[in-house]
């Protein structure tokens, strides 16, 4: 992978070194169909029941948009909400619906999303928005658009962190803007100004109530050459000790390096 900083957008581009898309045949090879299969990942109990919780009450409808093997579906739906996820990686939603008959997974296009306006009193994304290179604004009016007013967006992507600020300082990324960058065929993701995007979703009637940075062992194993053998081993682990490591890790670091952002945002009525 390859990271570059597009002052023009504010924003850091990753690129893979070698020609590859990112579409739905590259997440079906990323989502082996043993993985798929496997009840060890599907767990009652996770970050996104957790705080899905906080804010909504059972039975009320959510929707995963860009569930992938659709886990969290599963674990909103075993704590009791009416839980609903879409992807447009085909395969991998018909091994689903094969697998786990009980789940609401439908193949879809988060850019039109199949459901009716106010329909939802959550939608959840997580890992999307950063690999929508040209465009992000008809995924973020149409989650806006089957939210209920008083409903809740859930919004996790990479964003720049302070440690990021930091290498973009002393011009440790190299320098790209939008009329002179790498091959778009190579695009994987983005990290994004979390403050700008914010002010874009004000643009949707969606009002930031919270963020929560995470995932701050992964932004020091990416960005500190000198010690990403070390971080790499303890993150990639299987070990009790170091997994007890990570979470302590995590939760001293991921204020000045998480690798991603989660904004929590409250759907207000359109103003008039």
């Amino acid at each position: 992978m390859k990271t570059f900083y597009n002052k023009e957008y504010d924003r850091l581009e990753i690129y893979f070194d070698k020609n590859k898309k990112v579409n739905s045949e590259y997440w079906e090879g990323v989502w082996e169909e043993d993985l798929v299969l496997s009840k060890l990942n599907y767990k009652k109990n996770t970050y996104v029941s957790k705080i899905t919780k906080k804010y909504l009450h059972s039975n009320s409808k959510v929707l995963e948009a860009g569930c992938g093997l659709g886990q969290f579906v599963y674990s909103l739906k075993k704590n009791n909400f009416a839980s609903y996820g879409i992807d447009y990686a085909n395969k991998t939603v018909k091994l689903i619906n094969k697998n786990f008959p009980e789940l609401n997974v439908k193949y879809g296009d988060v850019e039109n999303i199949p459901f009716e306006k106010n329909f939802f009193d959550g939608v959840w994304s997580i890992g999307l928005i950063e690999h929508f290179y040209y465009d992000n604004e008809k995924f973020l009016s149409e989650a806006s658009r089957v939210i209920k007013n008083g409903g809740y967006f859930f919004l996790s992507f990479p964003n720049i962190s302070l440690l990021n600020r930091l290498k973009i300082y002393f011009k440790n990324y190299k320098i790209v803007n939008s009329k002179k960058n790498p091959d778009i065929k190579n695009f994987y993701q983005f990290k994004l100004n979390d403050k700008l995007l914010i002010d874009k979703l004000n643009n949707y009637n969606l009002e930031c109530l919270k963020k929560i940075k995470s995932d701050g062992l992964k932004g020091l194993k990416d960005e500190i050459a000198l010690t990403h053998n070390f971080f790499s081993f303890i993150y990639n682990s299987n070990n009790i000790f170091c997994n007890i490591l990570e979470k302590a890790i995590n939760l001293i670091v991921s204020p000045f390096s998480n690798h991603v952002i989660l904004l929590i945002l409250k759907k207000n009525e359109k103003k008039t």
